[in-house]
C-alpha cells in the first residue's frame, strides 16, 4: 500500500498519531495539517494534539538528527512541517489556556550565524507552552540587554555552533552580573561544541545537548523558580 492511499481521516486515533509522527519525518506539511485539524475535529484537546502528535514527533527527529540518521534539510522540512501544524494550534491553545509554561528568549551569539539548533529549540519550546522571542543570529551583548528589559522572560537562551563564537556566552554572562541582573533570569546554552563543563565554567544554569533537552530542562528550572518566588 502506498502512502497515496493512507487516508488520514480512515485511520483510528492512534493510528492516526503514528502516521502523523511519519509524515513529520517526511516533511509533509500538509498532510501535518489535516492531521491536526482531524484530531481537533474528534474532540482533542489542542495541548494533546500538539504534545502526543507534533511534539513527540519532533523528537523522534531531534534523537535522529543528533544519531547523524537525519541532516539538516530533512530537519527543516520537518520543522516547516511542524509550523503548519502549529499554526492551526496555536489560537486554540490561546483560547484554551493551554498551561503557559514560562517566557523566552533565545538567540545565536554575535559572530555566528548558525540557526537550525536554535530554531528547532524555539519551536518545540513554543510546542511546550512557552512564549519564545527568537532574536535571530549574531547577537550583541546590547541585543541580548534589550531584549531582556523589554520581554522580561523567565529564560535567556544562548546557542554557538562555532567554538570561536563559543566564549562570547562568557561576555553575555558576565554582563549580567555586572549589572546585577544574573539572578533574574535562567540561562541556558546549546550547540555543537558546547558541554556541561564549558557551561559551568561561564556560568551558564545549564547546557542542553538538543531541543528535546531543553525543553524538559526549561520546564524543570522554571517550575523551581516559581516554587522559590512563592516560598
Amino acid at each position: 500500500m502506498s502512502d497515496d492511499e493512507i487516508i488520514l481521516s480512515d485511520l483510528s486515533d492512534d493510528e492516526l498519531v503514528l502516521q502523523m509522527h511519519d509524515d513529520l519525518y517526511d516533511g509533509l506539511r500538509e498532510e501535518i495539517e489535516e492531521g491536526v485539524n482531524i484530531l481537533i475535529e474528534r474532540g482533542w484537546a489542542p495541548y494533546d494534539a500538539l504534545t502526543k502528535a507534533l511534539v513527540a514527533g519532533m523528537t523522534i527527529v531531534g534523537a535522529d538528527f543528533r544519531d547523524g540518521i537525519l541532516f539538516v534539510p530533512e530537519v527543516l522540512l520537518a520543522a516547516n512541517a511542524m509550523k503548519g501544524g502549529m499554526a492551526i494550534l496555536k489560537p486554540l491553545l490561546i483560547a484554551t489556556g493551554a498551561p503557559r509554561m514560562g517566557k523566552m528568549v533565545i538567540g545565536t551569539v554575535k559572530g555566528d550565524i548558525h540557526d537550525i539548533g536554535k530554531n528547532l529549540v524555539g519551536m518545540m519550546m513554543e510546542g511546550a507552552g512557552f512564549e519564545v522571542r527568537d532574536l535571530g543570529i549574531n547577537n550583541s551583548v546590547d541585543a541580548y540587554l534589550e531584549a531582556l528589559e523589554a520581554e522580561t522572560p523567565d529564560i535567556l537562551g544562548m546557542s554557538a555552533l562555532l567554538t570561536t563564537t563559543m566564549p562570547y556566552m562568557k561576555v553575555v554572562i558576565d554582563t549580567l552580573k555586572e549589572k546585577g541582573m544574573r539572578d533574574d533570569y535562567i540561562v541556558m546554552v546549546g550547540g555543537a561544541p558546547l558541554n556541561e563543563e564549558f557551561a559551568k565554567a561561564i556560568g551558564a544554569d545549564a547546557y542542553c545537548r538538543d531541543a528535546a533537552v531543553a525543553v524538559e530542562t526549561a520546564k524543570s528550572l522554571v517550575s523551581r523558580k516559581h516554587n522559590q518566588a512563592r516560598a
